[in-house]
């Protein structure tokens, strides 16, 4: 029978590199999302139910544009973050690299259409 420590076992099998990097890039932004998202549902909320009027004429406002272009990139990349992680974690083999490859254009694809469609209210 082989008693061997933590460090035995992973002696050997190197270091994927990107740990460190990943959680300060996740820490900073949920720091962020922390100021954006009450940001967001004070200056978004009251246009709920509005007249698209009312709604463009808020949002050609430089404040509450940015505000909100801010929230979606930085939530649409902390998203990618954690579900590329999760995919990691859970998933395995070529559906693995796959679902990654997937949910990356996905995120990237929801901000560009995010923002697409604020730049079409503010302008």
């Amino acid at each position: 029978m082989a008693y061997l420590t933590d460090l035995k076992r992973a002696r050997g099998m190197g270091s994927a590199k990107t740990g460190t990097e990943h959680f300060w890039r996740m820490t900073v932004s949920s720091v962020a999302l922390l100021l954006l998202i009450p940001l967001f549902v004070f200056t978004v909320g009251p246009m709920i139910g509005a007249p698209h009027e009312d709604v463009i004429t808020r949002f050609s406002r430089p404040f509450p544009a940015i505000v909100a272009g801010l929230t979606i990139v930085v939530g649409l990349l902390h998203f990618r973050g954690g579900v590329q992680t999760l995919i990691e974690d859970y998933v395995h083999g070529t559906a693995r690299k796959v679902s990654i490859i997937a949910m990356i254009c996905v995120s990237y694809a929801a901000i560009g259409a995010g923002l697409f469609a604020l730049v079409r209210l503010a302008l």
